[in-house]
């Protein structure tokens, strides 16, 4: 549970701070004295004043209420002041933990886009906690406090009213403290839900071409009403909790009012006067009931929503991945021969710790010279998988290894030399074509290669039209698709041994795509291409199918045979076409 790992944290920070609390503990001292004159005022301005025939002294009883209350809006100003030297330190705190995690992460290269959450969290997170925080002391303190003070009163003006009042507050009370973890959990769990459907909404309106081009579209609908049905049912689950809340704030609350009133006649034979009575429902109907209320609706709110940001900030965790894949175990024997060109083993992988994983336990093995292609709904975990064989990502378990060698950013030599990636949005930069296709060449290149590879890709047509090789590159004047066939004829160009194409032709006509696939499987060397449209699998060795639970590995015609989720990508495939 969150609050197993928080509250420990929490009494560390409250028990550096014992001097702040004995001055909050002073002031809300005074203000519960306002609680005691209240009632007992009240109940002294009817016996010994008004219903005595002493009008004069009823009205003194009353000033001195009136007193009670000025004085205790002196203690909530008090009040008010030590807060801030309770509170401000809380939010100092998660700022310095919450700077250290990203800088640690950033130099370690472990930040994964994280940017916009950090910020998130060093400025509307750590306020969320902060004013969360001091809501909930102010309302704490305020309610332990009032109820000593009207506790006090009524045991100072009957004994016997405690055997009424006492009881169902308890009670209540249990009832709400039983409720707190399970909604609590019932609370995180509807955020989460929230923000899963959320994040796939969002991704299914930036990636409805890759969803429509491999023919994902029943997928994605039954992952989105899926996530929709989780967020109802959680929903539901927290308004069953929030129903049970109510119903403690009832025992608690309204309860003892109705007991006192059933009870007056046995109090007023025990000798209760009415006056008492009267200071009795004062202290039920001005004190506890709107402290019990405004602790209960604090409780179940503010404590939740600071709960669940606390966890965060203190994790250093980061926004779930768009959807969680659970790829089985797949084993393709290499022949011995020579190293295979990429081998993973028993590879995990998430995006935080406490997510789920987007690959699990996957084992693979490419042989060296294959193609290799890559299907299955957009987020299911292709581009991560490719990022993981770049070595761009570090796997949280198993290997991955590149002709032998770990992938990793600090490869022996030149990384390029063993492979190269190409994302959906191609790098061009300012300077010229030549330079711009050398750029992965350490030792340069001969311009006959260099013609060779723009030719071979279909990029050449392009570089005679913006000048030839010595032209130089607008990237801001490019199309996407532009910028493809460079960063295409670059990659061709290069001496790396492994080409990684993650949907690397998607801003290519059929025609184009098909060209260039088939110069790179002409070219020496391995190419994992993950694939924009279902032609790209049809000319691969084999395809790699992802769909969300196993792994499917085969040729063409086996995935055909094999896999239902291939067979409707291939039909969804032809029938566009048709």
């Amino acid at each position: 549970m969150t609050g197993g790992r928080i509250l420990p944290q929490a009494l560390r920070f409250l028990g550096r701070r014992k001097r702040v609390l004995r001055t909050l503990g002073s002031w809300s001292l005074l203000e519960s004295l306002q609680t005691f004159v209240g009632g007992y005022s009240v109940a002294k301005s009817l016996d010994q004043g008004f219903l005595a025939g002493r009008p004069g002294t009823g009205l003194l009883w009353l000033a001195l209420a009136v007193v009670a209350a000025l004085a205790g809006g002196l203690a909530t100003r008090g009040v008010f002041r030590g807060l801030a030297e309770l509170v401000e330190p809380l939010r100092d705190a998660l700022i310095r933990r919450v700077t250290s995690k990203a800088l640690a992460e950033a130099m370690a290269g472990a930040a994964r886009s994280a940017d916009s959450a950090v910020v998130s969290r060093l400025t509307h997170q750590t306020e969320i906690a902060r004013d969360s925080f001091a809501g909930l002391v102010l309302v704490a303190r305020s309610f332990l406090f009032t109820t000593a003070g009207a506790l006090a009163g009524l045991a100072s003006l009957a004994p016997q009213l405690l055997l009424v009042v006492v009881p169902p507050l308890v009670l209540g009370l249990l009832l709400f403290t039983a409720t707190l973890i399970p909604m609590a959990a019932c609370q995180r769990d509807f955020l989460r839900a929230d923000e899963a459907l959320a994040t796939q909404t969002g991704a299914l309106a930036q990636g409805l071409r890759d969803v429509l081009a491999c023919g994902a579209t029943a997928q994605a609908r039954d992952l989105t009403c899926a996530l929709i049905e989780n967020e109802a049912r959680t929903a539901r689950a927290l308004a069953r909790w929030a129903a049970a809340r109510t119903l403690a704030l009832a025992v608690a609350g309204q309860f003892p009012v109705v007991l006192l009133l059933a009870a007056a006649p046995w109090l007023l034979r025990q000798g209760v006067t009415a006056g008492t009575l009267a200071g009795a429902l004062t202290y039920l109907m001005q004190a506890l009931l709107p402290a019990l209320h405004t602790l209960v609706q604090a409780l179940g709110a503010a404590g939740t929503r600071l709960l669940v940001v606390l966890d965060r900030l203190t994790a250093g965790t980061y926004p779930d991945p768009l959807t969680s894949a659970a790829v089985a175990d797949f084993v393709h024997p290499t022949d011995g021969r020579q190293a295979p060109a990429v081998e993973l083993r028993t590879l995990t992988f998430a995006y935080r710790s406490d997510a789920q994983p987007v690959l699990r336990d996957l084992s693979l093995t490419i042989a060296p010279g294959e193609h290799l292609a890559v299907v299955g709904p957009s987020g299911i975990g292709k581009s991560t998988l490719t990022a993981l064989i770049a070595g761009l990502l570090t796997p949280d378990q198993g290997q991955v290894r590149v002709h032998g060698e770990q992938a990793r950013m600090s490869a022996s030599g030149e990384p390029s030399r063993l492979r190269v990636l190409i994302p959906q949005q191609a790098y061009v930069f300012s300077g010229t074509l030549r330079d711009n296709l050398q750029y992965l060449c350490p030792g340069g290149a001969s311009a006959t290669a260099m013609r060779h590879s723009a030719e071979a890709v279909g990029a050449a047509p392009l570089i005679r039209r913006l000048g030839g090789y010595d032209a130089v590159a607008d990237p801001a004047a490019l199309s996407p698709g532009e910028c493809q066939l460079i960063a295409l004829a670059r990659a061709h160009l290069s001496p790396a041994r492994l080409i990684l194409l993650d949907e690397a032709t998607c801003h290519l006509d059929p025609a184009a795509e098909a060209q260039a696939e088939a110069a790179f499987a002409a070219r020496p060397g391995t190419v994992i291409v993950v694939a924009h449209r279902i032609s790209s699998a049809q000319r691969a060795d084999r395809v790699l199918v992802l769909d969300g639970v196993h792994a499917a590995l085969g040729t063409h015609e086996q995935m055909l045979d094999q896999s239902p989720l291939y067979r409707d990508l291939v039909g969804q495939w032809h029938a566009e076409r048709l």
